[in-house]
C-alpha cells in the first residue's frame, strides 16, 4: 500500500474515531439526569492514549470541560497509579485543579481493555446540579465551604461498585438522585466509548491505538505549527476590567507568537479574591487555548498534539492561577472572559480577524425553592438555568443575539426549567437596543422575567459580570449595554452573591449585549431599517448611527 493510501485508511480510521467519541457524549445527554447537562450541553467527551493525551474529542461540549479534561486523565493515571489500573475500573474526582475548576464538575475516566491488554482511556465530564455546601455561588471563603471534595478514586473496581462513596456523596448533597444519576450516566457513557472503540479495533484489526494515535498527533502538530510560521511573530498586550465581586478586578495579557509556539503571560491581573471567583489555572489555559485556536487554527482537530504549542503561564496566586485552598465555585464567570482578553491582544497582530467583546460569561442562575409555609404542599427544588447575553460583532458580520460565546452551551428551554420546579419563566425575550452601534452591530442580550410559584418563593446565587463593565467595540464600534438586576418593584440587586425573592415578587435579569464592530456612519441603511423593522433598535439609536428616521420605520 502506497503512502497516499495509507493516509487515506488513517484519516477514515480518524473519523470514526471521532463518531465513537460523539456517540459516548450523546449517551451521556440522553442519560443524565441534570438540566445542565441534558439541555444545554454543559459537558465533555475523549477518548485519550495510554499516556494520558487526547486523541479526539466529542464535538458536542463546552472548551471550559474539554480542554481541562485534556490534561486530567495525566492526573488520574499517576494518582490510581499504573499498577494499580485493572478492566472493569472507573475513576473519579471534582478536584478543581486537576479536573475542570471546580467542585461541581464531575470528571469520570474509565481505561478501555482490548483482549485483556490496555489500550487507552475515555474521559468525560458534567456539571451536576448540587455538590452540597454553601450551593452553586461565589459567597464561600474556602473550596471546602464549596461542597463535597472528591479526590481521585476509584468509582468502580474491576466492576464492583463503590458503595461507600455512594453513601456519602447521597448524604452531603441536596439533590441525591440527580447527582448519583449523573455519575452513573457519566460511566455509562464512558462505556458507549469503549464499546465502540473495540468495535472500531477489530473491525481495522489494530491491536491498540498507537498506529492512529501516532498519525492524529503528528499530523495535528504539524499542521498548527505550519499556521504559526504564517503569523505575525511579536509580543501584544491587551487587559480587561471587569466587576468582580466586591471590587473590580484587572485582567492582564501578553501574547507572544513565534514560529514554534504561542505563549500567553498573565503577569500584572489581579491577585486571588477572598470570594468564589477565583480560577485555577488550568481552566484558564483551556479558554486561553480555545481564544487563540478560534482565530489561527480553527478547522485543525481539537486534540493533545494541536494544544501543544500554547503554552499559559501566570504569577502563582493571581486571580487566574488562583491556590488551593482557594473558593473557586465560579470560576466560569472569570474564565469566560479570557478569550475576549487573548483576543484582545490577537486583534493587534491580525486586525480584521478578531470580534469585539460580547457579554462573554454565562449569566448562570442557580435558584433553591422552597415553600414559604410547612402548610403548602409540594416540596422545593434546585434550579439551575443558563442564560446569554449578546457576543461581539465581526469584522463583517453582526455579533450573535443571546448567543454563549465562549462557552457555547445550548439555550435552556423554559419549559424544561419549569419541569423541574416550581417557578414560573414570565419574560424571556431578545433585549432592545442593548447591542454596540457599529458598521456591524453587536449582539443583543435578553430580558428574563422569573417568579416563584404560588406558595413559594426563592433565593438565588448571583453569579453575573459587565454590570460596570460593558462590552467594547473595536475599530470604532461602541460599547454593548451594560447588564441589570433588579426585582420587579425596582429594587436594584447585586451581580454576585446570594440573595432573596419573595413571595409575589419577580427577579428581572437584563443581560448584557456585544460590542459594536467599525464606524456607526459607515451602517448600510438597510441594515438599520431591517433593525427597526425586527426591534432590534429603537428609532433613537438608529438617529445616533447619523442616518436621520429611516424610511422603515418603527416595527
Amino acid at each position: 500500500m502506497n503512502q497516499s493510501m495509507i493516509d487515506i485508511h488513517m484519516q477514515v480510521m480518524w473519523n470514526r474515531l471521532i463518531s465513537v467519541v460523539e456517540e459516548q457524549a450523546q449517551t451521556l445527554i440522553r442519560t443524565a439526569f441534570s438540566t445542565s447537562v441534558r439541555e444545554a450541553g454543559d459537558l465533555s467527551a475523549g477518548v485519550f492514549d495510554l499516556e494520558g493525551r487526547m486523541l479526539a474529542q466529542a464535538v458536542t461540549g463546552t472548551p471550559g470541560h474539554v480542554n481541562a479534561m485534556a490534561e486530567s486523565v495525566a492526573h488520574f493515571i499517576a494518582d490510581i497509579g499504573p499498577d494499580n489500573i485493572f478492566e472493569g475500573d472507573v475513576y473519579i474526582t471534582n478536584d478543581p485543579w486537576k479536573g475542570t475548576g471546580h467542585l461541581h464538575d464531575i470528571t469520570v475516566v474509565t481505561p478501555s481493555f482490548h483482549h485483556g491488554k490496555l489500550v487507552g482511556y475515555f474521559a468525560s465530564t458534567a456539571h451536576v446540579v448540587d455538590v452540597g455546601g454553601r450551593g452553586f455561588g461565589p459567597d464561600a471563603r474556602e473550596v471546602y465551604e464549596e461542597g463535597i471534595f472528591i479526590p481521585s478514586m476509584k468509582f468502580f473496581e474491576r466492576g464492583e461498585l463503590n458503595r461507600t462513596l455512594i453513601h456519602i456523596v447521597r448524604n452531603n448533597v441536596r439533590e441525591n438522585d440527580k447527582v448519583v444519576g449523573d455519575f452513573y450516566a457519566l460511566a455509562a457513557c464512558n462505556e458507549t466509548g469503549h464499546r465502540r472503540l473495540v468495535d472500531m479495533l477489530t473491525e481495522f484489526n489494530l491491536p491498540d491505538l498507537s498506529t492512529i494515535g501516532g498519525f492524529i498527533l503528528k499530523h495535528s502538530r504539524e499542521a498548527t505549527l505550519e499556521r504559526l510560521q504564517n503569523l505575525p511573530h511579536g509580543s501584544w498586550n491587551y487587559s480587561l476590567d471587569l466587576d468582580g465581586y466586591d471590587e473590580p478586578v484587572h485582567l492582564a495579557a501578553k501574547l507572544t507568537i513565534g514560529p514554534e509556539g504561542v505563549v500567553v503571560d498573565f503577569d500584572g491581573t489581579s491577585g486571588m479574591s477572598k470570594f468564589g471567583i477565583n480560577v485555577p489555572l488550568v481552566y484558564a489555559k483551556a479558554y486561553a487555548c480555545y481564544g487563540i485556536k478560534c482565530v489561527v487554527a480553527p478547522e485543525i482537530p481539537n486534540n493533545a498534539a494541536s494544544l501543544a504549542p500554547f503554552d499559559v503561564v501566570a504569577p502563582e496566586g493571581c486571580i487566574l492561577n488562583a491556590k488551593r485552598p482557594a473558593p473557586v465555585a465560579v470560576r466560569h464567570v472569570l474564565g469566560h472572559f479570557v478569550p475576549d482578553l487573548v483576543l484582545g491582544a490577537l486583534h493587534q497582530a491580525l486586525p480584521g480577524q478578531v470580534p469585539a467583546e460580547g457579554a462573554s460569561a454565562l449569566w448562570n442562575l442557580h435558584m433553591s425553592v422552597r415553600p414559604v409555609s410547612d402548610q403548602i404542599g409540594g416540596k422545593g427544588a434546585e434550579i439551575l438555568m443558563f442564560n446569554s447575553g449578546g457576543s461581539g460583532a465581526r469584522a463583517a458580520l453582526d455579533g450573535l443575539n443571546a448567543t454563549a460565546f465562549p462557552s457555547g452551551v445550548h439555550t435552556m428551554p423554559i419549559e424544561a426549567t419549569e419541569n423541574v420546579g416550581p417557578v414560573i419563566i414570565w419574560r424571556k425575550e431578545l433585549r432592545e437596543g442593548s447591542g454596540g452601534a457599529g458598521a456591524q452591530r453587536g449582539g443583543l442580550g435578553q430580558m428574563i422575567e422569573i417568579e416563584a410559584a404560588e406558595g413559594f418563593s426563592f433565593r438565588f446565587s448571583a453569579m453575573f459580570d459587565r454590570l460596570g463593565h460593558p462590552a467594547r467595540g473595536r475599530e470604532g464600534g461602541q460599547s454593548g449595554t451594560a447588564g441589570a438586576v433588579v426585582l420587579d418593584d425596582g429594587t436594584v440587586l447585586k451581580g454576585k452573591g446570594l440573595q432573596f425573592v419573595p413571595e409575589g415578587r419577580r427577579l428581572v435579569l437584563s443581560l448584557p449585549g456585544g460590542g459594536g464592530y467599525g464606524d456607526p456612519a459607515n451602517r448600510p441603511t438597510d441594515a438599520i431599517e431591517h433593525d427597526l423593522r425586527h426591534g432590534y433598535i429603537t428609532e433613537e439609536q438608529a438617529e445616533a448611527y447619523g442616518r436621520g428616521r429611516t424610511q422603515g420605520g418603527k416595527a
